[in-house]
């Protein structure tokens, strides 16, 4: 049996000096015994897939809403797929993939239904009252909302896990402070693996749904150079293959090509930053784990025609706008009626504030729960 003293020597024995081992970590904020067979890390991670917040990103989904197909990436493939991404950069760069995995497992626990749709309604509703930031929701999802263990409030995280959560940023995330988790300073490079991971993730796989969707063309991205130069290599590899694989095989290089690029210029900037500790990497102005220029450069142009061509797509601003409509209503008639709510949280108002609560509530419904909430408030004819 492979005890956690010996999961300590194994990380010293073969992570870098820069990674962050689970020897020093700062903690829980409430004191636990440490696991015998299992790292600080390794039990964060379990206990973030075992929670319902982590089940719930089943059927909550990105950009498009749950009823479009069951093909299309929903949070919870999205997670799976980013974590992937990121263990496999953590690993080349001998930083700690149990961190990585749990930041990554984790990162996406705070989104609302209806993808960023649901989290600009919500941020609009709750403006003068704090706003919302599903980076912030998701750090009150771990420390208070799972509610599971008699000893404490939420999941007590390790405090590097927590910081991973609220300090996540790509260019889909809202900016969030948290005075408690030094918004100055760098996180971790294990939480950079992870935000990059996201992009590259959100990017590809987006993709991908908009070609199946049918709102993406192949013959339009191929005046993308990213694009066109992944279709010329797979083409002159496999020659005329169906459409399918020929999308897989695409996709496929997208993030190979990023992914060997952000490992290679991240060990360059490794070796002339002359980083000793995880410590030295968080005094850091600026991040470490990052593409090279020219990989910076030609992704522009394809996250560009996303935005233009998937994201401001008139089916998908269709189904934005629904998605705000249905937040709207929810949000307006619990503030006017907070006895709608369940008693679990009408007792949270006095301590919390009943928008606070209303916010949490609405923040941790999927898609379908939010849809079939909706009618049963608003359409006379629907069984409550």
């Amino acid at each position: 049996m492979l005890t956690q003293n010996q999961i300590k020597d194994y990380e010293d024995k073969y992570l870098a000096g820069y990674a962050m081992k689970s020897n020093i970590s700062r903690g829980r904020e409430y004191k636990e015994a440490e696991h015998p067979y299992r790292s600080c890390y390794q039990r964060d991670r379990d206990r973030i897939i075992h929670s319902a917040a982590f089940r719930r990103l089943e059927y909550k989904t990105q950009v498009f809403v749950i009823h479009e197909g069951d093909y299309y990436r929903t949070r919870l493939t999205h997670t799976i797929e980013v974590a992937q991404i990121a263990r496999t950069i953590a690993a080349s760069l001998r930083l700690n993939p149990d961190l990585v995995e749990a930041i990554a497992l984790a990162h996406d626990v705070g989104h609302t239904p209806f993808g960023h749709a649901g989290e600009e309604a919500l941020n609009y509703l709750m403006k003068g009252f704090g706003g919302f930031n599903h980076n912030a929701q998701g750090l009150r999802v771990v420390t208070l909302l799972e509610d599971r263990y008699p000893e404490f409030p939420g999941l007590n995280l390790t405090w590097e896990v927590r910081e991973g959560i609220v300090k996540h940023t790509s260019m889909y995330d809202l900016k969030t402070n948290r005075k408690e988790l030094n918004p100055r300073q760098a996180p971790t490079l294990e939480a950079q693996v992870v935000d990059i991971a996201d992009e590259i993730a959100y990017d590809n796989h987006d993709l991908d749904d908009g070609l199946t969707s049918g709102l993406l063309e192949v013959k339009d991205l191929r005046e993308i150079e990213l694009f066109d130069k992944a279709y010329l290599e797979v083409n002159a590899k496999y020659g005329k293959i169906d459409k399918n694989k020929m999308k897989f095989q695409v996709i496929k290089y997208l993030i190979n090509s990023q992914v060997t690029d952000l490992i290679k210029e991240t060990e360059r900037a490794l070796k002339e930053a002359h980083l000793k500790s995880a410590e030295d990497a968080k005094k850091l102005k600026r991040k470490i784990v990052n593409f090279s220029e020219s990989m910076q450069k030609i992704r522009k142009p394809l996250r560009k025609f996303l935005f233009d061509e998937l994201y401001s797509n008139w089916r998908v601003l269709r189904m934005s706008h629904r998605a705000r409509r249905f937040i709207e209503g929810l949000y307006n008639i619990y503030i006017k009626d907070p006895e709608l709510l369940p008693p679990k949280d009408t007792k949270r108002i006095k301590e919390d504030g009943k928008r606070q609560i209303v916010c949490d509530y609405i923040a941790a419904m999927t898609d379908r729960c939010a849809l079939d909430e909706y009618k049963k408030l608003f359409d006379p004819d629907e069984k409550v």
